[in-house]
């Protein structure tokens, strides 16, 4: 257990970043399911307007230094490739 006052104020300032976070993290989760539901539908309209409400959350999400940037450039491209697969398909 903390001994010292800075110690004590550590602890709770790391508790609501960890509240912070997680609430982000589960945001973009949501968003990118939106995504995902709508690529298994067969639904390439909505999954497009899907993906475009999910990249601003997931870029967001870099800028807090909650996801790394290359992961997310990653879950871009990937999710935007089985949108434009629908298309051919």
């Amino acid at each position: 257990m903390a001994n010292t006052a800075s110690a004590r104020k550590r602890i709770r300032q790391t508790e609501r970043r960890n509240a912070r976070n997680t609430a982000r993290i589960s945001r973009v989760r949501t968003f990118v399911k939106k995504v995902e539901t709508a690529i298994e539908a067969g639904k390439k309209e909505d999954a497009t307007v899907a993906l475009r409400a999910a990249q601003p959350e997931l870029q967001r999400a870099v800028g807090k230094g909650v996801m790394h940037a290359n992961t997310v450039a990653r879950r871009i491209s990937r999710l935007s490739a089985r949108i434009k697969a629908l298309a051919a398909a």
